[in-house]
């Protein structure tokens, strides 16, 4: 099934591996890169993807905010769950939630990354993931080659 922010993942098939699409969004100005991950890994993963359908980008960020505290608590539930955290740096982007997740998640054995060129930060990227051996993909259709097999 896929699962998007605010869905409880609770009742997911237990079955299947899941997987976290973790990267740029940028508050909805990056492309639409996890509809291409959802068609192509469901049904055999629990998607969990956190591109919400009713996002209002005037939501106060703040932990006193109930509307963004809930997006923020279900990520973190959704990445401490997942069985694989695919994580794309879209070129052009800043994504500095995804740089948190990257450094919260580096040495856990679930990142498999995407960074483009043009990713203002990939020379950080690329030395993280050489030092701790995250997996490095040049592009979605490879990583999801690879979930696949």
């Amino acid at each position: 099934m896929i699962y998007k922010a605010p869905l409880s993942i609770e009742d997911r098939d237990l079955e299947k591996p899941s997987v976290f699409l973790a990267g740029s969004i940028e508050m909805d100005q990056a492309i639409d890169w996890q509809k291409q991950c959802e068609k192509a890994l469901y049904p055999t993963f629990n998607v969990f993807n956190p591109r919400r359908e009713q996002w209002d980008s005037t939501w106060i960020q703040t932990m006193d905010n109930p509307y963004f505290r809930e997006q923020v608590e279900w990520e973190l539930e959704a990445l401490e769950e997942a069985d694989y955290i695919l994580l794309f740096f879209a070129e052009g982007t800043k994504s500095p939630i995804s740089l948190l997740e990257f450094g919260l998640y580096a040495e856990s054995g679930k990142l498999l990354v995407v960074c483009e060129e043009g990713f203002w930060r990939k020379g950080n990227i690329d030395i993280v993931c050489h030092r701790y051996s995250i997996q490095q993909y040049q592009t979605l259709a490879q990583v999801i080659d690879h979930l696949l097999e």
